[in-house]
């Protein structure tokens, strides 16, 4: 009788999956705590214990992740950052539906992306934020994949997804309710299949509702307010 040694299967691991080695539900649940205490006893024990190493571990990946190093002091600046966030502990509010880590690792970009700009007006350039040029973003605001950005990205979907379901579909016409439908569809599917650019994007679309391009366009339209309106405040730390 011969046997044969057939070779082990090698199982795939879904990219993505990296674990939090420093900001886990422990993390998040004391933050919370902290905001409904009133003692100091016990703000002071959450916050050395829990709160005070993932802020530090946070604030020092932003710095690395989005190249803020190039800033001068940037020790001094790292330092900084991690005394304001003690100091806005209070404003964050779990009601408002964001998880802790995404509300401070936005504000935390933000204030170096702040920080930036402060600098380069000392240097007597005269850069308007808004219109940042490309090389100087490539330069200060590079977005190589990392922890931070996949978590950033991960904890942004997931938050507009649920306000999208919640949007009212009675106020909405035929065609877009099918847009609607079918954006929720690409969501719900997202480990499934593969879309790699806008135009991926509309044939998934144009495939599952029966339209047009065109008409499908129109349907996004619609929608692109809604999805401005909550970018904003997703980055000025308002959800």
């Amino acid at each position: 009788m011969t046997t044969t040694n057939e070779p082990k299967r090698k199982t795939r691991r879904k990219r993505g999956s990296k674990k939090n080695h420093y900001f886990t539900q422990e993390h998040e649940d004391a933050i919370v705590r902290y905001t409904q205490t009133n003692s100091m006893r016990e703000r002071t024990e959450l916050y050395v214990k829990w709160i005070e190493p993932a802020f530090n571990e946070m604030v020092d990946k932003i710095v690395f992740t989005y190249k803020f190093t190039n800033l001068p002091n940037i020790d001094y600046l790292r330092d900084e950052c991690k005394i304001w966030l003690m100091t806005i502990l209070d404003k964050y509010d779990q009601s408002k539906g964001s998880k802790a880590f995404s509300y401070f690792s936005v504000i935390t970009k933000n204030w170096f992306i702040h920080k930036v700009k402060r600098q380069q007006k000392r240097n007597a350039r005269e850069v308007d934020y808004e219109n940042i040029s490309k090389s100087y973003e490539e330069e200060f605001l590079s977005t190589n994949e990392s922890y931070v950005t996949e978590r950033e990205d991960y904890e942004f979907w997931k938050q507009f997804y649920d306000e999208l379901k919640s949007w009212d579909q009675s106020t909405m016409k035929e065609n877009d309710l099918k847009v609607y439908e079918a954006i929720k569809i690409l969501f719900e599917s997202k480990d499934d299949i593969e879309i790699f650019n806008k135009k991926a994007i509309y044939l998934y679309l144009r495939e599952i509702t029966g339209l047009n391009t065109k008409q499908i366009v129109n349907s996004l339209k619609k929608f692109r307010k809604k999805y401005s309106s909550f970018r904003t405040d997703w980055e000025n730390g308002q959800l």
